[in-house]
């Protein structure tokens, strides 16, 4: 049975480093056994209704400006699949969890650096997933308890983002080394 993660999939330059952390991601995607799929959830895809993903392949989304050319020249061309959406669309509706199909949206850089770091082959079908901001922690929950089947039948469930994931309170000057209290508090 795989995991469900959550794998913070850090700034677009991530893509081409060669740390720790993206060791390790390189190291997880040897690890684990490999999935069926994977129905990833998005922080750089937010909508107000749960959106399901049901694209045959998927266009990478360059979703940031002012970096280094080689950045926009990556492609990660996953597949989608009918089956797994299909089943997707029937677990929501039996978990009475509104929800909208989308045909189009490509995978933005939330999605393409995590699978390039886990599964640098794009060779597993993937649903991408939209995240709503407005749910409530219950609310968000039933959506995870109702996909969570999916884990049985060796689809890997992720959602990608970051701990904290809200760009304006970024500090990019130091302010003598101290961390907002909210931020310490979340940590612990």
């Amino acid at each position: 049975m795989l995991p469900a993660l959550f794998v913070a999939h850090g700034a677009p330059l991530l893509a081409i480093e060669n740390n720790d952390y993206t060791q390790f991601l390189h190291g997880l995607g040897n690890e684990l056994s490999k999935p069926k799929a994977i129905v990833l959830f998005s922080a750089h895809w937010e909508s107000f209704t749960q959106k399901v993903s049901d694209v045959e392949e998927f266009e990478t989304i360059y979703d940031f400006g002012g970096f280094l050319d080689h950045l926009y020249q990556i492609k990660y061309p996953a597949q989608g699949n009918k089956i797994i959406t299909k089943e997707i669309k029937d677990l929501f509706a039996e978990h009475r969890v509104p929800f909208e199909v989308d045909t189009t949206r490509g995978l933005d850089h939330g999605v393409w650096i995590v699978l390039r770091m886990l599964y640098p082959n794009a060779d597993i079908l993937v649903i991408s997933m939209s995240v709503n901001p407005q749910l409530t922690p219950e609310e968000q929950y039933k959506i995870g308890k109702s996909l969570s089947s999916l884990i049985n039948k060796d689809v890997l469930i992720i959602a990608s983002g970051g701990t904290v994931h809200n760009l304006r309170f970024l500090k990019m000057r130091s302010d003598n080394g101290t961390v907002d209290q909210w931020a310490w508090d979340f940590d612990k």
